[in-house]
């Protein structure tokens, strides 16, 4: 239940005392730590409060992966003005959140990592916020780090900028305001920022992140929106309330919003719909508490529209002017999203609670709702759908959720989706950035040259021994890639990708160079036949699982697939010898995570979620009818 605040007073023309700004950067270079820290130093919290590292990372999958997926706004005050702060994602798989951040904002934060410098989600992010013409400002993180190199990285960072600006045809006047960007450098953990440059790897000369905040006041521009128009406000982002339901996040474009106020819905279709606003919520901190107006340049959550959506616009009913709809990039990938077929569908020690087709369609229509850059398209059977969105990560999250809320899926092998362009199929294509030590450097070339990667820029440290590659890849050489390349890194290697546009089908490509262990037969997994196979390649399972005909229980050492008894029980006899009954040594399993299993699967493979378990299976389990597909796919009746 909200709560009431304190009313603001009437506001004149103009928001002298309000700042949005949004915070971009690459994974992991700070963006969530530097928000902690900022409101940890405007009182945001109660002094006896429990401080929890990346307050603003409040999903458990956001939690557990250490990395920002949906975008988030928080509030601070600092000196009377207020700063509406919007913590985006750094992952390009979730660039419909960032789009939908920067449509709130009217300036950015870049944050770069005094390291790292800019990665290619750096550029993906940047290019988002400079094609909406906002100020930027770059932030040094991590100065502290030992090996920081501050200077280098602000010059790479302008070159990116300048080159970006040339790439979208920027104004000169607008490229000339880049050369003077100002320049932050802190240290988001120790909550320090500075104008003045550190000795690499110090911390910055100053107590707190004051000077941070004088320079946004000073180049974020206050908003511009028009506070005597007409009602325009743009719905931006859902959320949901078991007290008020659905939840319409919107900026307030023009003119004033009140509670209990009657305004015109304005729908996709082009339709007005008279609604009623039931609650009017700001945010405070982390908490959303009740108000009874909102003016242009105000960010403010809605109650009481129980379809809105986003890019909706809500307006003056008797004046109804429409906002653009948020656009976004389209889909690079697509997988395949139904029921469990399995012969262990709702038979898991820990079973799912939604298996129908019924509940599968809701949820994936659910899911539309509130991501603009998905999309979910019917497939030949009724149980099945084909789900399209920006990368494997995106799509992953997903299907790891649905999996946590109860259901029971069978999830395809990503493919990528196709274009026609001039009567030839394109494919979409990855910028791959990889840092790896000198050792590995022929490595990791030779891996993406079978995967068709052209090698478009080398660079060697002169601060260690380690070299960085961009590669442009077709992104199908990109799924699968990610655990065969820390394989050959031994750990060590870093591998960043961005979408880099469509080109031409390079042909077919064979990513993955082992078979398959399959198992033969249902049953639960022996000890006995464990030891029996262990030289046969790598298990998934140990024993006492339970498998069925046509599952994936290891991968072969060999490029082609094996059936295997997996479930072959030791004989008995009457006769002992000393020299038999040795205790066996196993090998434990190799376990996969889901995003490794659809990393590994093959063309005719598969991968069953359920809530207790990931298992990799055959499309076709019967040993036969595979034989026979695979017949007539060679002899292209298929």
């Amino acid at each position: 239940m909200s709560v009431t605040a304190p009313e603001r007073p009437e506001s004149p023309a103009g928001r002298a005392d309000l700042r949005n700004v949004a915070i971009v950067a690459h994974v992991d270079h700070g963006k969530t730590t530097l928000v902690d820290a900022m409101l940890r130093q405007s009182g945001a919290f109660a002094a006896r409060a429990e401080l929890v590292d990346r307050v603003m990372d409040s999903g458990d999958l956001e939690r557990e992966k250490g990395i920002t997926i949906l975008a988030k706004n928080t509030a601070i005050h600092r000196d009377g003005t207020t700063i509406n702060v919007i913590d985006t994602p750094g992952h390009a798989d979730f660039g419909g959140e960032v789009e939908r951040g920067l449509s709130m904002v009217d300036g950015v934060v870049l944050l770069v990592d005094a390291s790292e410098g800019p990665l290619p989600q750096t550029r993906f992010v940047l290019r988002k916020a400079l094609s909406a013409h906002l100020p930027v400002i770059l932030v040094v993180n991590k100065t502290d780090r030992a090996d920081a190199r501050c200077a280098e990285v602000v010059d790479e960072s302008l070159e990116l900028l300048l080159e970006l600006a040339t790439d979208l045809d920027l104004d000169d006047d607008v490229v000339a305001g880049l050369l003077d960007l100002p320049v932050i450098y802190a240290s988001a953990r120790a909550g320090k920022a500075s104008t003045e440059r550190p000795a690499d790897g110090a911390v910055p000369d100053s107590p707190d992140l004051q000077p941070l905040f004088d320079t946004l006041m000073a180049q974020v521009p206050a908003p511009a929106d028009d506070p005597n128009g007409v009602l325009q406000a743009h719905v931006t982002n859902l959320d949901a309330s078991s007290y008020l339901g659905r939840i319409a996040l919107c900026r307030v474009r023009s003119g004033r919003i009140r509670r209990g106020q009657q305004v015109g819905w304005c729908r996709a279709d082009g339709s007005v719909t008279r609604v009623k606003v039931t609650e009017l919520l700001r945010t405070e901190a982390l908490e959303r508490v009740s108000t009874e107006f909102a003016d242009a340049g105000d960010i403010v959550a809605v109650a009481g529209i129980a379809e809105v959506t986003i890019g909706d616009t809500l307006a003056d009913p008797e004046d109804p002017r429409p906002l653009p709809r948020i656009t976004v990039d389209e889909p690079a990938i697509a997988m395949t999203i139904g029921i469990n077929t399995s012969p262990l569908a709702g038979r898991d020690p820990k079973p799912g609670t939604k298996l129908t087709a019924r509940l599968v369609k809701n949820r994936l229509d659910a899911e539309l709702v509130g991501n603009v850059s998905m999309r979910v398209l019917p497939t030949e059977r009724p149980d099945a759908w084909e789900v399209q969105g920006r990368g494997e990560l995106a799509l992953a999250i997903l299907v790891e959720q649905m999996r946590r809320e109860g259901f029971e899926l069978t999830v395809g092998k990503p493919e990528v989706v196709t274009r026609i362009v001039d009567g030839k199929t394109h494919e979409p294509f990855e910028r791959l950035s990889v840092d790896v030590p000198d050792e590995h450097l022929g490595a990791v070339t030779q891996l993406l040259a079978a995967r068709k990667g052209d090698l478009l820029e080398m660079q060697h440290s002169a601060s260690s021994q380690n070299v960085r590659m961009e590669f442009r890849v077709p992104s199908r050489g990109l799924i699968g890639f990610r655990t065969e390349f820390l394989t050959e890194t031994r750990g060590t290697g870093i591998a960043n990708q961005l979408f880099d546009g469509y080109g031409p089908w390079v042909g077919e490509l064979r990513a993955r160079i082992s078979g398959s262990l399959i198992a033969d037969r249902a049953g639960a997994v022996t000890g006995h036949a464990v030891g029996l196979l262990a030289d046969r390649g790598d298990l998934f399972v140990g024993p006492t699982t339970p498998v069925y005909a046509g599952m994936v229980v290891g991968e072969n050492s060999r490029s082609e697939d094996m059936e295997v008894n997996i479930v072959r029980e030791k004989k008995l006899t009457n006769m002992r010898q000393s020299s038999q009954d040795v205790l066996e040594r196993l090998t434990p399993p190799r376990i996969l995570s889901l995003e490794q299993s659809l990393e590994f699967c093959s063309e005719d493979e598969c991968v069953e979620v359920t809530p207790g378990a990931v298992r990799i299976r055959k499309v076709i389990l019967d040993a036969q009818e595979r034989h026979k597909a695979r017949n007539r796919s060679k002899q292209g009746l298929a």
